[in-house]
């Protein structure tokens, strides 16, 4: 189905795969981006999410969508602006330091919108291993957990030698030069010494929450 003229919605995805399409805005134009939210208009049984969204995007969306949850600090937008009610496992998201909440806040409302009952807990990161170490009970209460993390990326292969829920790695770009926006903590994480930990790419909240999505399915 094309809408907008270049604009091929797959408004079909929940139906054929259980989960909506995503639309990524980072590379449209704000004209794009409101032909989309133009055309997602009258389908509000569908879930839509609009990532990578700068204030331009989120104009636009608005303009078409002024119910539409908006979070900046994520880049996020969605519509309808109530996530589904929660099935499945919970999702449990740690950002190791606040300058990872960002990344983090995304993968945390792409899985709350995917229908999981889904929470963040920041600052555990490995300067300070008591904090994530205080956090025990909270993590061994989830079905899946995402970790968001830059600089060295240690923080996964320490959380998955404590849980035996299965571990989403989430690199992000933050840090000094020799972290190469991101580069050197997707590195580590590829090669965590724990087992069970999967690894997205570098600042990939929104892959990360909706693969904590599917492992947290009912």
């Amino acid at each position: 189905m094309s809408e907008g003229g270049d604009i091929d919605l797959d408004l079909e995805r929940t139906a054929r795969r259980g989960y909506p399409e995503a639309v990524f805005c980072e590379g449209k134009t704000a004209a794009q981006v409101a032909a989309i939210a133009a055309a997602v208009r009258g389908r509000p049984d569908v879930t839509t999410l609009f990532t990578r969204a700068g204030a331009e995007h989120a104009a636009a969306v608005r303009a078409e969508l002024p119910d539409a949850r908006h979070d900046a600090a994520a880049r996020l937008l969605a519509w309808p602006p109530e996530p589904p009610p929660p099935t499945g496992g919970p999702v449990l998201v740690l950002a190791a330091g606040t300058s990872d909440v960002p990344v983090a806040r995304e993968a945390l409302l792409t899985a709350r919108y995917l229908g999981r009952d889904a929470d963040l807990v920041a600052d555990v990161g490995v300067a300070g291993l008591h904090r994530v170490l205080g956090r025990l009970d909270t993590l061994r209460r989830a079905r899946v957990i995402v970790v968001a993390a830059g600089m060295d990326g240690a923080l996964p292969s320490v959380v998955a030698g404590l849980v035996s829920a299965p571990v989403v790695a989430l690199p992000t770009s933050v840090g000094y030069g020799a972290a190469f926006g991101g580069l050197a903590a997707l590195l580590a994480m590829l090669n965590a010494c724990a087992p069970g930990v999967a690894v997205v790419n570098i600042d990939n909240g929104y892959g990360a929450g909706h693969l904590a999505a599917q492992i947290a399915a009912p």
